[in-house]
């Protein structure tokens, strides 16, 4: 089925909850600014899900943790690591977490299999998946992948692929889509002419392997990259983003220790941005399994899904929503477009409104730095 590329009105999102109000909007403000009202004072607990293991990609949150953003906003949040085993999206939706990070795709597939889940804030701005092939290969486009070997985690993984297939004129089922393991072993054995890759994981990898015939590391000049975010290609999906249960937020006090607790997130991405070293040495320190220089390579790359953030840390997008939910339901992740229900604006924008003073929530002058990948991350 052909990519639609006109913005569909029922796929519009919720802006806010009309009930809310402006009066409860400011109030929701003063309370993000708001703490604890003296050592004395005790403290709300949070359990907060990661998506997966202690890295970079969540290192917003262990700066939040680290700096004492969240016990200044009066929170005593509780980060729970993520791993193969766990489902980030079903701990929230039974309670075992109060809040959590994952994909949107994911969170909307599950509300609409009964999860009560709402997404409160997008922290990511862009898609981090690609498509890495050797240079060799002269793969550059969509349209190049056709009659190749192609990569994929498959799984709900695929959805970028596909209709990037699909707008080249290609049909994805009828593609040598090839089911590859979370690594990048297929591509590097040449069992893959292209492999799927998230930019700050997955393509380090590559980098941090030995080119057989030199004797050297491979590096970027090796590869060639497709870019679902590339406006060429176009069909990029939202990623990280931070969800709750609706009846966890109907709860006395929690839409406020909620935006409470995005404010005290947004200053710690900001650390991050403004610290990346810093950040790196966090996340080692609380014990991530990947090396130095492949944690570092991931913080770079992960700043720069979250900045420049046009509309500020953590709104959201209309434009890149609409295409998200597009693609999912065309691919078969959604069935339908997600009610207005799914997505709630006003206490991300109550957050980034309570942010300091001065603070810069956008980071329009953000910048990459160079990191330089050590043989196998180290």
């Amino acid at each position: 089925m052909p990519v639609v590329e006109e913005e569909d009105p029922g796929m519009t999102m919720p802006r806010q909850f009309a009930v809310l109000g402006a009066m409860a909007l400011v109030a929701a403000i003063a309370a993000a600014c708001g703490g604890a009202s003296g050592p004395s004072a005790a403290l709300t607990p949070l359990k907060f899900q990661l998506k997966w293991v202690t890295q970079a990609q969540f290192a917003g949150y262990y700066a939040a943790l680290d700096q004492g953003y969240y016990k200044d906003a009066g929170l005593d949040v509780t980060l729970l690591i993520g791993g193969p085993n766990i489902n980030e999206v079903q701990v929230v939706a039974s309670g075992g977490a109060d809040m959590g990070t994952t994909w949107l795709p994911s969170m909307l597939q599950a509300r609409e299999h009964s999860a009560d889940l709402v997404s409160i804030s997008q922290i990511f701005q862009r898609s981090g998946t690609r498509m890495a092939s050797f240079k060799t290969a002269s793969i550059t486009t969509p349209k190049d992948l056709g009659g190749k070997k192609i990569g994929s985690w498959l799984g709900g993984n695929e959805p970028e692929l596909f209709a990037a297939l699909t707008k080249a004129g290609l049909d994805p089922t009828k593609e040598n889509v090839i089911k590859q393991n979370f690594d990048m072993s297929g591509l590097l054995g040449n069992q893959l002419d292209a492999a799927q890759a998230m930019i700050y994981n997955e393509y380090a990898q590559v980098l941090e392997a030995k080119n057989p015939a030199t004797g050297q590391l491979y590096t970027p000049a090796d590869f060639n990259l497709i870019d679902f975010n590339d406006p060429s290609v176009g069909t990029a999906m939202l990623q990280d983003q931070v969800f709750a249960s609706a009846a966890w937020l109907a709860k006395s006090g929690n839409e406020a220790a909620a935006t409470k607790f995005l404010t005290a997130t947004y200053r710690g991405w900001i650390y991050c941005r403004d610290n990346a070293q810093k950040c790196v040495d966090l996340v080692l320190a609380k014990g991530s399994q990947l090396g130095a220089s492949h944690q570092a390579w991931q913080m770079n790359e992960i700043n720069a899904l979250i900045w420049p953030s046009t509309n500020g840390i953590g709104q959201f997008d209309q434009t890149a929503y609409n295409q998200t939910v597009q693609i999912a339901t065309t691919y078969g992740v959604l069935t339908a477009a997600p009610n207005a229900g799914a997505t709630r604006s006003d206490l991300a924008a109550a957050a980034f409104a309570a942010l300091p003073s001065g603070t810069d929530g956008k980071g329009t002058s953000f910048t990459k730095a160079t990191v330089t990948l050590n043989a196998g991350g180290n």
